[in-house]
């Protein structure tokens, strides 16, 4: 995997109220609307024969009502698309007095596939705490059971552990109180007649908007928090769609003023009551920050903002041109891995380096804008754009290689291209030899990075063949049934997750909501 759990007790945090009180000044107001369970389905385990599993046996609401279930016996809620938010249901008893409490399992999905598995058979190395599931016991009915916590999903089961041979439960009206700060009306109409792009801008735009909380949480299933990564691109697909400004700025103010004392940006931040860094530092997370910055600064011209942010930005890069050597390689630490993607399948080192020349460019740029010297940042574009030209470049292919073994990956190529360190006729090129040489893509496991690969599509000017790989990827998810776009996803392995069992994957990922930006972009 891509990631392993970082303990850090060591690391010290600031908390720099300015920028924290500036963050709660952009806090947004939830927006609420109550919606009602459409079908009752029927779920069977297709993931034995491995393919996805879908509803089946598929009735009007009406029927809940007119069934009642006894011990060991359950029905499926389904509410018709992906939801965030808290679940209710009036319980009844029907038969004789009620002579023992009800015992209930619930049990929440965001697809289909979550129902097909049983928790207990979760093997997975993230805590089990994360599957959507519920027991309670209800001594009196009839009721309202309202569940406090907030849950993501589409699908409800409802399984009678047990009640008593006298009587049955009946469960009427479901509902879920569905919550979200974006604003549905301020989305712009989407001008493409291609149908397939429409669906997957569809879904994109369905995935920001469940994911637009206080924060823009990674996943609203889990984990519920604010990664830096998934905010880069988040704010893009919001600057094309809700442009609700304000949550971005609210999200930089927070890593601004959660940053360790040594200066470096945590890669993830809690969001509750309280905010709270988590000791978990990745180096191109951190070096986003500056491309959040400068993106947001480009959207909106908020001059007073970046006046406020540019240090944080600052340090980012300074810290990191701490570990250019001589020849112009970035030599990271232990202590500040690079993510890219979940999957462990291709060399990152080229990668990183090629991520810090494309943010050292942006804050060149942001340097600018303040009348700031940008001489010394400039060397370094140089020597670091320089090593990769001559010490990365494979003299047959033109491709850019990779760590210790030469490693050529479809990574290294997207962020080549990205990075701007080859003239637009030679990045062509290099894509064209990329889809030649490396397409179909193997080996990468997220939309996350799928999105850079498709970018570099569009940027090196291979219009046609960055939306047919959109179409591949997203496309994909959206024929396999995908309400949201899921945080990881192999077309050559449908149940692919990066955490050992798919039971515990986020299915609605701000990461995967990209084609969305993409799409009004460059389309």
């Amino acid at each position: 995997m891509g990631f392993t759990f970082q303990i850090n007790h060591e690391v010290d945090f600031t908390h720099d109220s300015g920028m924290l009180s500036e963050a709660d000044q952009s806090r947004p107001k939830l927006i609420s609307q109550t919606v009602h369970a459409n079908y009752v389905v029927t779920i069977g385990r297709a993931k034995k024969e491995g393919k996805h599993a879908t509803p089946t046996q598929i009735q009007d609401i009406s029927a809940l009502a007119a069934s009642s279930y006894g011990r060991s016996q359950s029905v499926i809620l389904d509410f018709g698309q992906h939801y965030v938010g808290y679940f209710s249901v009036n319980i009844s008893a029907v038969g004789s007095p009620m002579d023992a409490p009800l015992y209930l399992h619930i049990r929440f999905a965001e697809v289909a596939d979550e129902l097909a598995q049983k928790p207990e058979d979760y093997n997975g190395w993230l805590s089990r705490s994360w599957i959507q599931e519920e027991y309670v016991h209800l001594d009196e009915l009839p009721a309202t059971l309202s569940m406090p916590r907030r849950y993501s999903f589409r699908y409800v089961e409802l399984t009678v552990i047990d009640s008593s041979p006298k009587w049955q439960a009946q469960f009427e009206n479901p509902t879920v109180r569905a919550v979200s700060s974006a604003d549905d009306a301020r989305l712009p109409k989407l001008a493409t007649a291609d149908t397939e792009l429409k669906q997957i801008y569809s879904v994109s735009v369905r995935t920001l908007h469940e994911c637009m909380q206080t924060v823009f949480e990674d996943g609203p299933k889990r984990d519920r928090r604010l990664w830096l990564g998934d905010l880069h691109l988040a704010a893009l697909a919001d600057y094309a769609t809700y442009n609700q400004t304000d949550l971005v700025r609210r999200c930089l103010f927070l890593f601004a003023g959660l940053a360790a004392t040594d200066g470096r940006i945590p890669a993830n931040i809690f969001t509750g009551k309280e905010p709270e860094a988590d000791d978990t530092f990745l180096f191109d997370y951190s070096m986003f920050f500056v491309s959040t910055l400068s993106d947001y600064y480009k959207h909106t011209r908020d001059h007073e903002t970046l006046d406020r942010l540019l240090p944080a930005a600052q340090t980012q890069i300074d810290l990191a041109l701490q570990y250019v050597d001589e020849q112009g390689q970035l030599n990271l630490p232990d202590n500040w891995p690079v993510f890219i993607d979940w999957s462990d399948k291709f060399d990152k080192s080229s990668c990183a380096q090629l991520i810090l020349i494309y943010t050292l460019k942006q804050f060149i740029g942001l340097l600018q804008e303040c009348k700031q010297s940008t001489e010394s940042y400039r060397n370094y574009v140089d020597i670091l754009s320089q090593y990769v030209l001559v010490s990365r470049r494979d003299s047959k292919t033109g491709l850019i290689t990779s760590g210790s073994k030469s490693e050529v990956n479809v990574a290294t190529q997207a962020w080549t291209v990205l990075a701007g360190v080859l003239p637009r006729i030679d990045a062509a090129k290099l894509m064209r030899q990329t889809i030649n040489q490396l397409f179909p893509v193997r080996g990468i496991a997220t939309p996350y990075m799928y999105h850079f690969i498709v970018q570099a599509l569009f940027e090196a000017g291979l219009r046609d063949e960055a939306i047919a790989e959109m179409k591949r990827y997203w496309g994909k998810m959206v024929e396999l049934g995908a309400d949201t776009f899921w945080e990881a996803f192999d077309p050559d392995d449908w149940f692919y997750s990066p955490y050992g069992n798919s039971i515990i994957s986020s299915y609605c990922h701000v990461w995967s909501c990209t084609p969305a930006y993409l799409i009004h972009k460059y389309c």
